[in-house]
């Protein structure tokens, strides 16, 4: 082979592939001598050397000089071939590996390649890396052409491949947007003392600042919201909460609980919880959604928080007392005692160290443990209690939801027969419009109790008889109405033939006519 070209081949891969050049030369060594074995045999001793400067091969076989041109065949050159291409993939994927590993709990960015059964193939440069969707925002979609930012969880060969794998959920990758956004934390004057996360509905931050002139919490969130807004953009519109960091737990948790107000905390160092007592009106605040707010603190602050009112506390207190007094071997004196350190169930009582028991009430190590056994079987039992009450709650609300489902659907079957017949315009009110005289009797009717057969014909005669009656009045009155209508018309003709006359018998004829029409009105 020739010496330059293989110095070529070697520098060639060292600038496009980013492999040492130390790798390849090895790397045609062992193809060598992979090819010679194959033609002496593979017991024999075959060393190949590459000279780093000219490019020249040397040779020995079982420690007697080779002549390299002679020392493979044809079908030892494919070999070596085939060797130096796997070497060289070996040491491309090894050289990959070893810039990703750097590159772990970074932020890179990239293009969608692709997006298959969500999972999201993110092209880095010359490497293929992958979001899966156990490490997406809840709620985020990508496509392809899309620019994407993530941080570099996992990066581990696979075969002549490496394989990244990327993650936008994790804490360090808000910790890091932190730092690209803003310059007071990647300075080192602002940092991130604690972080919990929800991935796509809220995350904690807590900070704190080296130097005194500069509010943390200001220089975070920016002139209008501007820096952090950012942030919140690129995490898919997640909520951030940034808390001033303190040393003190009493000032810690109620910075993480913000924004609810915080009456008091109450700290149980034996157990790691603390409890923190609210107001009635801030407790769901507190809590937060489905306890959002107080997990991430919980989580934030390192400690196990229970909020609560003061009266639930003392409810809390009072059944905790009773209930150790309730355990054989246990004395008012040590329920009180594990009462102030925290513990306030059963569940409390059969974790505890079995040292601090026995130091807090003189016990031995015998009745020790048949205090902790008394409190699991209760703690068993409440557990059992608890469960079967869910489960008839469960019941209750099946029930109640289909009954409501059995009263709505017969709600529209009671208004379907009204509505179609409005809507035909055939209804009995539209062919035939009762009398008011008939509605009242109708009304009537309907208020009265159902009576004998006998009594309903003879109340239907007299609604008969009395309908005729309202007839006749009807008519008569028309005919009344009708003689007046044409006796005012003659009045009229009359007087349009006195108008011919004379001013005095015109007059006179008015006064006649006014006589007449007065006695007919009478």
């Amino acid at each position: 082979m020739d010496p330059d070209q293989i110095l070529r081949i070697v520098d060639s891969l060292h600038r496009d592939k980013n492999i040492d050049t130390e790798i390849v030369f090895r790397a045609i060594e062992s193809a060598f001598a992979s090819a010679a074995r194959r033609q002496y045999g593979e017991e024999s001793e075959v060393q190949v050397v590459v000279n780093r400067d000219n490019g020249s091969l040397s040779a020995t076989l079982n420690d007697e000089p080779l002549d390299p041109a002679e020392m493979i065949g044809r079908i030892g050159a494919q070999m070596a071939k085939q060797v130096i291409i796997q070497k060289i993939r070996e040491a491309e994927r090894d050289s990959l590996v070893e810039e990703f590993h750097e590159l772990e709990d970074q932020i890179v960015n990239g293009s969608v390649q692709r997006v298959e059964s969500s999972i999201v193939t993110v092209q880095l440069n010359n490497v293929e890396a992958i979001l899966p969707r156990s490490e997406q925002i809840p709620g985020e979609s990508h496509h392809s052409g899309e620019r994407v930012r993530a941080m570099v969880c996992e990066v581990r060969p696979q075969g002549t491949r490496v394989k990244v794998v990327l993650s936008r959920t994790r804490p360090r990758f808000v910790q890091r947007l932190f730092e690209q956004e803003i310059p007071e934390i990647a300075e080192g004057v602002i940092a991130i003392n604690a972080l919990s996360r929800e991935p796509g509905y809220r995350s904690k931050v807590a900070v704190s600042s080296t130097d005194s002139r500069v509010d943390c919490v200001g220089a975070c969130v920016g002139v209008r919201g501007n820096r952090i807004r950012s942030i919140v953009d690129e995490l898919n519109s997640e909520r951030i909460d940034i808390v001033r960091w303190d040393d003190d737990p009493e000032i810690m948790i109620p910075n993480a609980l913000q924004p609810a107000e915080v009456d008091q905390v109450l700290l149980c160092d034996m157990i790691g919880r603390a409890i923190v007592l609210v107001r009635e009106d801030q407790l769901s605040l507190a809590i937060g959604r489905r306890g959002q707010n107080v997990r991430l603190a919980s989580k934030l602050c390192g400690w196990d928080i229970e909020i609560m009112t003061a009266e639930e506390l003392d409810e809390q207190i009072d059944r905790a007392v009773s209930g150790y007094s309730a355990l054989d071997g246990v004395t008012e004196d040590l329920a009180a005692a594990l009462v102030e350190q925290g513990y306030l169930s059963y569940d409390d009582l059969s974790v505890i160290e079995p040292d601090a028991l026995a130091e807090m009430g003189g016990l031995s190590m015998e009745e020790v443990d048949h205090i902790v056994e008394q409190a699991e079987q209760r703690a068993e039992e409440a557990e059992v209690a608890a469960l079967e009450e869910r489960e008839r709650q469960k019941a209750v609300a099946a029930q109640e939801a289909l009954a409501a489902e059995a009263a709505a659907a017969a709600a529209p079957a009671e208004t379907e027969e009204p509505a179609a017949e409005d809507s035909s315009g055939e209804t009995e009110e539209s062919v035939d419009e009762p009398t008011s005289e008939e509605d009242a009797a109708e009304e009537t009717a309907s208020e009265i109790p159902d009576e004998p057969e006998e009594d309903q014909a003879a109340d239907a005669v007299a609604e008969e008889e009395v309908a005729e009656e309202s007839t006749a009045e009807a008519t008569t009155e028309v005919e009344d109405v009708a003689d007046e209508t044409e006796a005012e018309t003659e009045e009229e003709v009359a007087e349009a033939e006195q108008e011919a006359e004379t001013d005095e018998a015109e007059a006179s004829a008015e006064n006649d006519d006014s006589a007449a029409a007065e006695g007919e009105q009478e």
